[in-house]
């Protein structure tokens, strides 16, 4: 099964945001995946990765939770 990471930064307060995504996929894919872990990071990360590869990355792309679903659906 698959494993999802969500990096994000710590100082920049963005715990809440990738709980939200967090929460999003198990609901969404909770039976289907091995694990959605949290990944404590810095300089403004934000990024969703399925099994190390990068599926979405707050640098690159909006934020919308719809969306990294979206993107973890095909990744899966």
């Amino acid at each position: 099964m698959p494993a999802i990471e969500i990096e994000y930064c710590v100082p920049c307060g963005f715990l809440e945001r990738a709980e939200k995504i967090q929460h999003a996929l198990l609901e969404q894919f909770g039976d289907r995946l091995d694990r959605v872990a949290l990944v404590t990071g810095d300089h403004g990360v934000l990024t969703v990765a399925v099994d190390d590869e990068i599926v979405w990355d707050k640098a690159e792309d909006d934020y919308d939770v719809d969306e990294i679903t979206r993107r973890v659906r095909d990744a899966i």
